[in-house]
């Protein structure tokens, strides 16, 4: 796919993916979420990545839908200008059934999102699927949607309160108000606050010590077991799963290179690769997408 909304670098073992249209604050388009799933899947049919960092080109993350169009910005019924902000990322390349959320969903990489500044409607609930979140101290958050006569989208109704819970997700989406930075920490939407000249090598930190000290088929089970079943009421159904998983992993080849580089107090090196190593039984799931 030819990269028009976002950058893809790829330095070592880490992908960093930015969004890329600075000119409108990194505006969400269609254009960009399929540009975003493409490389997210790509990232995840390559053993050399190891971790992905999603930020923003310029002073914000993504300042939400393109509004380019005016008061038409959301009109999806036949030639209206809304297809420019919608279709779930989708275009004929990316396919009929993909898009950003089912592919940061099904990821086997892990993804670090860096908000480097405002991250607004689907500019913050296209990064909640990412598994650990560092914000800029000029990062603002904003769950805008019912300012602007819409509902909460990609999926986030789902995800949000999987990180800061029901009552904190009713309380941003009903006031539908900006939230510092220092608020979204204490409410666990991200982890850490750091100064802007600071973001993007802490999250490489945090990429590149993921790539150096963890098994790459290990991260992608305990990614996948982590979000599918955490919200589950009971962990029954769980058991089933993980237990012949932790079983099958423990004659293989990782194991024995992580408790032989531990016991011989030196750096691992997996040999398995999501590629071709993942356990029997994985996925364990039926994507309806």
């Amino acid at each position: 796919m030819d990269y028009q909304a976002i950058r893809r670098e790829l330095d070592g073992p880490v992908l960093t993916v930015t969004l890329n249209r600075p000119e409108k604050l990194n505006a969400y388009t269609a254009r960009m979420g399929a540009e975003l799933a493409d490389a997210i899947n790509r990232a995840d049919a390559d053993d050399g990545v190891r971790a992905i960092i999603l930020t923003g080109e310029g002073r914000g993350f993504c300042a939400g839908a393109d509004l380019s169009a005016g008061a038409g910005s959301f009109d999806t019924t036949e030639g209206g200008a809304g297809s420019r902000n919608f279709g779930e990322g989708r275009t004929a390349e990316s396919g009929a059934g993909s898009s950003f959320i089912h592919a940061m969903y099904n990821s086997r990489k892990p993804i670090i999102a860096a908000f480097n500044g405002p991250a607004v409607g689907v500019g913050i609930t296209l990064a909640l699927p990412t598994d650990i979140k560092i914000a800029s101290n000029r990062a603002r958050f904003g769950f805008v949607f019912a300012r602007r006569g819409l509902a909460p989208e990609a999926a986030s109704a789902w995800f949000l309160p999987q990180l800061v819970g029901l009552p904190q997700e009713l309380r941003w989406c009903l006031e539908g108000r900006m939230v510092e930075a220092d608020e979204a920490l204490k409410a666990g939407l991200v982890s850490e606050i750091v100064e802007p000249q600071d973001l993007l090598h802490r999250a490489r930190e945090i990429a590149m010590g993921i790539a150096e000290n963890t098994a790459p088929v290990s991260i992608a089970l305990t990614r996948q077991l982590l979000w599918r079943f955490a919200a589950d009421d009971q962990p029954f159904d769980l058991l089933k799963i993980d237990g012949p998983f932790v079983q099958a992993m423990g004659s293989t080849d990782d194991v024995k290179e992580g408790v032989g580089a531990y016991l011989e107090k030196r750096p691992p090196n997996f040999p398995g690769k999501v590629t071709s190593d993942m356990p029997k039984g994985y996925p364990w799931w039926t994507d309806p997408a």
